[in-house]
């Protein structure tokens, strides 16, 4: 009966780290099939002087691909023609704002992902159209080099995960060990832990049974007897409940978790998060809502005014400062103008608290929503629309209302639309324009650009030579509910929170010293000092990620990684700990990660 139970026991232990290998490989394959998702099946194609739809594998360096709104890019793109092309890159570099793309030609070589006259494979337009040359494809564009990237990090789970099958022996503990370390790769401290275990059981059944053999010898009796004898201490000594101990415990873990709406795909995982010391989190979408948001105004005429509220949802109030009135409509006519300037000059559409157009316009129409001035939009028709482009860095729409004389409404930077102003707002009441009141206004822009906020200005008048100065709108990312206690909690706790973006500087500085408390320091990335003291990596791609997760690793941490994007997806792999955003993450990263945050709360990982 014994032998048979022996035999079970092994054969199920074995079963169990098939079943485990095998459910890895299919979930990595399916991460890879979720890349390939975004990839579109057809695009237009010049090839041979022919217009032709044709599948995105079919592409060839050198065919002229056609692009319009809606489009995802077939492949790497070389811009050779754009009218107010607008590529959403989000899930490629982290960028929430659509980036502005160009056919001119760069005289400043940098990184590829930062060129303005390139587009890459499975990134989203937003707005306009354009003509590119292909110039990679497949394995050999950008979005390949994630895909080769994920592969890499597949071949080595493959060598770990056979390792583990190599090792599965009559012990009990090894057999769990064997099953853990397929579970995760690099080993875990509870997988390290019980291969020292295992190592320390086994040299003491060897000398048990080295002992019982040479006390026997010496006695005079039959070596064999003696060594059975001695394989069976040592098979007494082993603890046999242990690994069902180590695994119902895993699952309470597991089940814990899932009532903080976390998704466990990987039991260790609950027993590594708990030894985690240094935490990488992705910016966009992750430490942020990646909704773009007003957060403050300020008017030509020197009101100031704060926006509560994150998102598209209209949830929030405008406060007057210094006195935190509470706006609404026409309460405050220099806001109001300003508000209703941005609503008009807007082709956003939100729709069940999610924009239809540019995240920027979007927010201006949440604004509006929150003033309960987004219904006099309609209130205007619209006659000509002169559309943004790069070059003109402004938006305009000639409107009439009620049969009134024709007005323009314009937004943009605001070095572009002080051009087009000879009069300030004040308080409903055009006034001339002074070379003083637009250095103040620029110094204002300035301050507000510095403190991480894109900044729009917005203008009004019946000619468009000579516009009435409304003020200026201060747009971010902001940071999600919860994270500046959960990154406080965290510190104090003795975990290094690093952030890794692919966003600019300011716009990571300005974000991260937002969530942190103030006695956090903040330090930039100067490239002479080790991984361990920055706290902050900006301008990176999926290669970048996957460094710093490596050099923390070789320096001893155990590093968890956050993220939502197709971007992170590598990283999330490489880490101890990958975790990935339940609602705002994509397939990929999902796929990749270890745990997933259903309601992509940061503070659960606490």
């Amino acid at each position: 009966t014994k032998e048979y139970e022996d035999a079970a026991s092994i054969t199920m232990a074995v079963l169990i780290v098939v079943t485990v290998a095998f459910i890895q490989e299919y979930r990595s394959e399916k991460s890879l099939e979720e890349l390939n998702k975004l990839v579109p099946p057809e695009c237009n194609c010049l090839r041979e002087g022919k217009l032709q739809h044709l599948l995105a594998r079919e592409l060839v360096p050198g065919d002229i691909i056609y692009l319009s709104v809606g489009d995802r890019v077939p492949a790497d793109l070389r811009l050779i023609e754009v009218t107010d092309l607008l590529v959403d890159e989000s899930s490629f570099t982290g960028e929430a704002e659509p980036c502005n793309k160009t056919d001119g030609v760069l005289l400043e070589a940098g990184d590829i992902t930062t060129l303005s006259n390139v587009v890459f494979m499975g990134t989203l337009v937003r707005y306009g159209k354009g003509k590119g040359v292909v110039i990679g494809t497949g394995e050999n564009s950008q979005f390949g080099e994630v895909f080769k990237m994920m592969q890499a990090e597949e071949v080595k789970f493959l060598g770990h995960s056979g390792n583990a099958l190599l090792g599965i022996n009559a012990l009990d503990l090894s057999a769990i060990g064997s099953v853990l370390s397929c579970s995760q790769t690099p080993k875990t401290p509870l997988q390290k832990s019980m291969d020292r275990l295992g190592k320390q059981l086994t040299l003491f059944s060897f000398g048990i049974i080295g002992l019982i053999m040479l006390i026997g010898w010496l006695q005079g009796k039959h070596l064999l007897s003696m060594f059975t004898i001695g394989v069976s201490l040592a098979v007494a000594a082993i603890p046999e409940g242990l690994p069902i101990v180590v695994t119902v415990t895993l699952v309470l873990g597991v089940l814990r978790m899932a009532k903080k709406r976390v998704i466990v795909k990987k039991l260790p995982i609950v027993e590594t998060l708990g030894c985690c010391n240094v935490i990488c989190s992705d910016k966009t979408g992750t430490l942020t809502a990646n909704e773009m948001t007003v957060t403050r105004l300020v008017t030509s005429d020197g009101f100031q005014a704060e926006v509560s509220g994150v998102g598209y949802n209209g949830e929030g109030n405008v406060y007057l400062l210094p006195s935190k009135e509470i706006l609404k409509e026409f309460s405050n006519v220099s806001v109001g103008k300003l508000v209703e300037a941005g609503c008009v000059v807007n082709n956003a559409i939100i729709r069940k608290n999610s924009v239809i157009g540019q995240p920027t316009e979007g927010a201006l129409l949440a604004l509006a929503m929150k003033m309960e001035l987004a219904d006099i939009k309609d209130s205007y028709a619209r006659k000509k629309e002169i559309p943004f482009s790069s070059e003109q860095k402004w938006m305009a729409v000639k409107c009439t209302l009620k049969n009134q004389e024709d007005i323009y409404f314009m937004k943009g930077a605001f070095e572009e639309v002080i051009r087009y102003c000879t009069m300030y707002n004040s308080s409903g009441i055009s006034l001339m324009l002074t070379p003083q009141q637009k250095a103040s206004y620029q110094q204002e822009e300035k301050r507000m650009g510095s403190s991480g906020l894109r900044v729009l200005a917005l203008a009004s008048g019946s000619e468009l030579g000579k516009l009435t100065f409304l003020g200026l709108v201060g747009i971010i990312d902001p940071p999600r509910a919860g994270v500046k206690e959960a990154v406080q909690v965290l510190v104090e706790s003795g975990v290094s929170v690093k952030m890794i973006t692919g966003d600019a500087l300011e716009t990571a500085v300005a974000i991260v010293s937002r969530p942190c408390s103030t006695s956090t320091s903040i330090h930039l990335i100067p490239s002479c000092v080790f991984v361990f003291q920055i706290s902050i990596f900006f301008r990176t791609s999926p290669k970048h990620k996957l460094k710093i997760i490596k050099a923390l690793q070789r320096a001893g941490a155990i590093v968890s990684m956050t993220g939502d994007g197709v971007n992170d997806a590598v990283a999330l792999k490489s880490a101890d700990i990958g975790i990935a955003m339940g609602q705002a993450g994509t397939d990929v990263s999902k796929e990749a990660a270890n745990m997933i945050l259903v309601d992509d709360d940061f503070s659960t990982v606490m």
